[in-house]
Formats: structure tokens, sequence, C-alpha cells
């Protein structure tokens, strides 16, 4: 039996979520995403699908939307259902507060794992991707080493520390304020995954 494509008419799978987390990043990348999703097997329109239908799962009709933590709370039960079991789940704490952790792999990144943290009660702190446990991660001694997709928001701040967090563009973005070999830069990130790093005094 041939799979159903990932953005078509079935199940919504991991490979449909990587059409999704692939769309966004093409906004900064759209050549890389697209090398990335023929490698799916996927069409642009396989993507919109998938796109329109994750769409659909994070902000329902107004009918069966509730509350903000309830939908919070319902993230991740979304994950599981589009996931499946996560890889790996443990405990961790962040500041004084303690939440848990769980892990998905993503074939098109075998080095990476996408990240929930989840509270006691379910609601969904923070979701995006890391360096797989026992993955050797990139070697950031200068500006030259940060390329696209090469490194994660962790540990692009550990090796430029100290950085500075600043508000992303959208809620699936991140930006980092640092100083690389004299040189004020600004990274940007797409669910957790460097895009492209900007330098004072260039566009």
């Amino acid at each position: 039996m041939t799979a159903t494509p990932p953005g078509r008419p079935g199940p919504f799978g991991p490979e449909a979520f990587q059409l999704v987390l692939l769309r966004r990043m093409a906004d900064f990348q759209p050549d890389l995403a697209d090398r990335a999703r023929h490698r799916l097997g996927a069409s642009l329109a396989d993507q919109r699908e998938a796109n329109k239908r994750w769409q659909a799962m994070v902000h329902p009709p107004d009918s069966v939307r509730g509350d903000p933590q309830s939908r919070s709370r319902g993230a991740l039960a979304r994950y599981r259902s589009v996931l499946g079991p996560a890889e790996s789940a443990e405990r961790r704490k962040i500041g004084d507060l303690e939440c848990e952790a769980l892990l998905w792999p993503v074939p098109l990144w075998p080095d990476l794992r996408f990240e929930v943290l989840a509270a006691p009660d379910g609601a969904v702190w923070n979701e995006w991707l890391v360096r797989a446990p026992g993955a050797a991660g990139p070697v950031l001694e200068s500006a030259d080493d940060l390329l696209p997709w090469s490194a994660t928001v962790d540990e692009v701040a550990r090796a430029f520390a100290p950085v500075r967090p600043m508000e992303g563009t959208a809620p699936t973005r991140w930006r980092l304020a640092f100083t690389a070999g004299g040189r004020p830069c600004v990274a940007k990130f797409t669910y957790g995954l460097l895009q492209r790093v900007g330098f004072a005094g260039t566009p």
C-alpha cells in the first residue's frame, strides 16, 4: 500500500508537521526549505494543505475554542496526537518552576529533536527544535560559523554569551542580540533553529 503523501487527506502525522515547520522557515530560507520539502516527497499544494490543517487545529472555531488556558493545555494533547508517543520525557526545573520536557524525533534533522516544555497541568510553555541528546553540536567560534539551520537558540546563546533575547516577529520566531568579532549581531530563529544573522549597518 502506498503511504499517504504528507499534506494530503489522511492522518495528520510527523511528515505533515515537518511541512508546517518548513513553511515558516521558508520566510527566511526558501531554497533550503524547498529542497527539504522535496526530500519529503511533497508538493507546494501538499504543504499548503498541511499548513491549513495545522492552523485549523491550533485555531479551532469559536464554538470549540474555549479559554486561553484550556487551549494551552490542549496544545500538548495536539502534539501527542500528531507526533505520537514522545521519544523521551523528563522532569525539569526552570527557576522555581517545574515542567516536563518531551522530545520527538524530526527525520529531516536527525540530530535535532522537537521539544515541548509542559507545566504540570499540561499547559505548553515552549515548543522548539533542540539538539538531540548525545548529538554533537556545531563549533561556533565566529559569526562565519553561524550558517542557516546549523544551530539552535541555546547553542548560539552559549557560544556568544552574553546575549540579549529580543521579541520575535511571530510566535514561532526568536531573536538574540550579541557581539561577535566586535560587531553587534542579531540572530533570527524559527522554531528554535537558526535562520539568519544580521549585522549592524547592513540591511
